[in-house]
């Protein structure tokens, strides 16, 4: 898991390594034939276009936020132990190789967004980053951005706030691309995790919510062309675990 969607905590490190369209709403039409077929439906795009997904619930945007901000809010005692438990372990390799994919040096600027160690602590919204144009060498974010509302706004602050020549990386889950470990892994998913969850940390919802969030989030190719139409160039990804989670890669030119 990570942190919450676009309530997010961001470490800003200096020399040291760091761990809609909103309705095509034509108000006047509406307003003038509210009863009519074409108001009905102008009415039905809108309701549409605000509500998202919270794991498999439907929910409006403005919820989504509090809703994620509270299941972080929940697990935030026991979320190492639970992440050691539910990966066995594993959750620690993968974010070591996205560290020495990123191969920090003294001076390098990391904005590492929904968690991290860094020696400045800022909370701000992932879609509305609170830092200026072309700030920052490199940009991390590690099992956040599933958790945002809307991620296409996620990457374009990214790409925004990056300089010429920056890097972004995210460590996410993905979508397994073997057919027998995919059958285990939905097995282990949904029958054990969130018992896991209720015993160690006495909280079944906020760990089917982490079950049912990865299950939404896009697969490899198609977040990696999210990242490309947030403007980033060179973008790749290496999947590992079988796909359990990938590290994808792009940079600012």
């Amino acid at each position: 898991m990570a942190a919450p969607r676009s309530c997010a905590l961001w470490g800003n490190c200096g020399r040291g390594w760091s761990r809609l369209m909103r309705s095509c709403g034509l108000p006047g039409l509406r307003s003038s034939w509210p009863g009519s077929p074409l108001g009905a439906r102008l009415l039905s795009q809108e309701k549409r276009a605000s509500e998202t997904h919270f794991g498999f619930e439907t929910v409006s945007e403005e919820e989504k936020g509090g809703k994620v901000y509270q299941v972080f809010e929940s697990v935030a005692k026991n979320y190492d132990v639970m992440n050691d438990m539910m990966s066995l372990g594993i959750h620690r390799i993968w974010k070591d190789l996205l560290l020495w994919k990123m191969h920090p040096f003294p001076g390098t600027q990391l904005l590492d967004v929904a968690g991290g160690t860094g020696l400045a602590w800022v909370l701000g919204d992932a879609e509305e980053l609170p830092f200026d144009d072309d700030k920052f060498d490199v940009y991390t974010i590690a099992f956040g951005i599933r958790n945002v509302t809307h991620v296409d706004r996620a990457l374009q602050e990214a790409h925004r706030v990056l300089k010429p020549g920056g890097r972004f990386l995210c460590l996410e889950f993905s979508q397994v691309n073997n057919p027998l470990v995919s059958r285990l892994y939905d097995l282990y998913s949904f029958q054990v995790i969130p018992v896991l969850g209720e015993v160690i940390a006495g909280d079944w919802k906020s760990y089917q919510y982490l079950v049912e969030s990865i299950r939404r989030f896009p697969c490899q190719e198609e977040f990696k062309e999210m990242i490309e139409d947030a403007g980033f160039q060179k973008v790749t990804y290496e999947s590992l675990t079988s796909g359990i989670v990938a590290i994808h890669s792009g940079f600012k030119l």
